[in-house]
């Protein structure tokens, strides 16, 4: 797909972390105050095009807090005023939920382009986007209406307090240029991608804000929009592992690098920076021509980016630290003070004597009898053992009897333990529509944990139906084994995922689920299940099938719904 100049912008704070109070003679950048001279120069540091300026200055609508668009959206409080155009938060009072506006005049130069790329990026409706909900031109004035996210915060905050976690920074950036990419495969770019266009929520999923707006409010355009977004991808992961901004100015909060010195990697700038991520960052920031990742190719667009990530090993989180339980203490019942009054601090406790022995005459009389009981059930079981003894030995078929329950011993079979079966092969199996990500069976059992075979994401759940009567895979055992039990590793925890095998006659299966035999069905919550066979059943093909999966949020893969992904799948028999 040929590559298209969308005009997009660099507006003010969005999320709601900060308020600015409206001047007219300030300049903001998604929330950060500064001149119009630096942040037109750190545009042109970053490659991020050139900016329309028009000769003619449009004034800017006379708007305040408590004015109503279209008798809905009430303004509350100006977060920026810039170049004829100012940014608001307010309320959607027909939904009542807060809202963020840009506002310009409809004679504005750039009104025309605002409308335009709100509208186009209305029409994606990628969850990873911050949703543009309404664009209208109305009573002389044109304003664009969008997401507000009270609980989410910039990137500029996190990075003020020091470099992400590496687990972090992978995230940030797998989920920012697969982001991208579907952008761009779209015609839309964002051209003024920084770190305060990138938030993380409370759920911890990264959002990106302004696409295609945030330029075309500044006038931004760019003959390579897709090496611009990727260049500034780059410099967004460069500055989540070292705390600096990879140009000579510094920009948002963060130290530039030192003058004369060049584009150095990251982990030469910080000690501990992870190695895979620092030559990521390299690859997609522009240097002349050469980058210096170690020979690697650089990545000119966000598909190549992503492409990349992709093919680094996974970076798992940090385990989480737990504390040392509490030495433990008895309880003052154990202890044998219960009931007892609490002393008083200084005073010593007295311990109570133990009771006296039985000395009084009824305590001698109380031991007779329980020595005569004693003696008495002594002389009994004695009789009953010589009894029982003396007509055993009458019996003529004792060691017949006794041969018998020999014999029976020894011909009882002993159970055999589990043995692993081997998979040779597997296909997905499509029992309506498209199938799920039949290129990827085989990470179900490569005996790499870290890898899955992955459904689509569907909007409800847990039950696949009436979207799809369920997903899943045919192995291939190799020969005709007896199957008894299977183990399988999930991607996602919550709700519930519902597992049925089949023995089948082949990976093409020639029936339906119905005219297959049922070998077993399981439930689980977790993260891992196994299902047992209600009694082995000998076959060579074994359909792994799921009809229920649990919701989870967005990941780099797919937008949040109800999904799953299997790993690590092993048969025993």
């Amino acid at each position: 797909m040929a590559e298209r100049s969308t005009a997009a912008v660099d507006v003010a704070d969005n999320s709601g972390e900060k308020s600015l109070t409206a001047k007219a003679d300030q300049s903001t950048s998604d929330g950060v105050t500064q001149n119009r001279k630096r942040d037109t120069d750190s545009d042109e540091t970053q490659g991020s095009g050139t900016t329309e300026r028009s000769g003619k200055k449009a004034s800017p609508p006379e708007l305040h807090s408590g004015h109503k668009l279209a008798r809905r959206y009430r303004l509350e409080e100006c977060v920026t005023r810039l170049d004829g155009f100012s940014s608001w938060r307010a309320v959607d009072e027909k939904l009542r939920r807060a809202v963020g506006v840009h506002v310009l005049p409809a004679d504005h130069a750039r009104a025309r382009s605002v409308l335009a790329a709100a509208r186009s990026a209305a029409l994606l409706g990628d969850p990873r986007f911050v949703q543009v909900l309404d664009a209208v031109e109305e009573n002389d004035l044109v304003y664009v209406v969008h997401e507000w996210l009270p609980d989410a915060t910039e990137l500029t905050t996190l990075l003020a307090s020091g470099p992400l976690e590496p687990h972090d920074a992978y995230q940030m950036v797998s989920q920012v240029a697969s982001a991208m990419a579907a952008a761009h495969r779209e015609g839309l770019a964002h051209l003024r991608l920084n770190p305060n266009a990138v938030l993380r929520t409370s759920t911890g999923q990264w959002r990106i804000r302004g696409l295609a707006v945030n330029a075309a409010l500044r006038g931004v355009r760019s003959d390579t929009p897709q090496r611009t977004d990727t260049e500034a991808i780059g410099a967004l992961l460069y500055a989540s592992l070292t705390q600096r901004w990879p140009y000579e100015d510094d920009a948002y909060g963060l130290s530039g690098l030192p003058k004369d010195l060049g584009l150095i990697p990251p982990d030469q700038v910080r000690a501990g920076v992870h190695r895979g991520l620092s030559e990521l960052a390299m690859r997609a920031l522009a240097n002349n021509g050469a980058t210096a990742s170690r020979h690697e190719a650089p990545c000119t667009t966000p598909e190549e980016l992503a492409k990349a990530i992709s093919e680094m090993p996974r970076i798992r989180p940090p385990e989480p630290a737990f504390t040392a339980p509490p030495e433990y203490q008895s309880t003052s019942y154990q202890q044998g003070t219960y009931g007892r009054a609490t002393p008083r601090p200084g005073v010593t406790q007295p311990i109570p004597a133990p009771p006296p022995p039985l000395q009084s005459r009824t305590g001698k009389a109380l031991k007779w009898a329980v020595s005569t009981l004693l003696i008495a059930a002594l002389g009994l079981g004695s009789w009953q053992l010589a009894d029982a003894l003396m007509n055993r030995g009458g019996e003529p078929n004792n060691g017949t009897q006794s041969q018998t329950q020999d014999n029976n011993d020894k011909n009882e079979k002993p159970q055999k333990p589990a043995q692993p079966i081997q998979i040779q092969g597997a296909r997905e199996y499509v029992a309506q529509g498209p199938a799920q990500a039949a290129e990827d069976v085989g990470k179900t059992y490569d005996g790499d944990s870290s890898t899955y075979w992955r459904t689509k994401s569907y909007r409800d759940g847990p039950r696949l139906a009436p979207y799809k009567p369920g997903v899943g895979i045919v192995y291939d055992l190799g020969s005709a084994k007896e199957l008894s039990a299977a183990s399988i590793g999930l991607r996602y925890a919550g709700d519930h995922t519902t597992v049925h095998l089949y023995a089948t006659d082949s990976l093409s299966p020639s029936t339906g689920i119905d005219g297959m035999t049922k070998i077993g069905t399981a439930t689980t919550t977790g993260s891992s299940l196994t299902v047992k066979a209600t009694k082995p059943v000998k076959t060579q093909y074994v359909l792994l099938w799921i009809t229920d999966v649990p919701r989870a949020p967005h990941d780099g893969y797919s937008s949040a719904g109800y999904k799953q992904g299997i790993t690590d799948v092993k048969f025993t028999g």
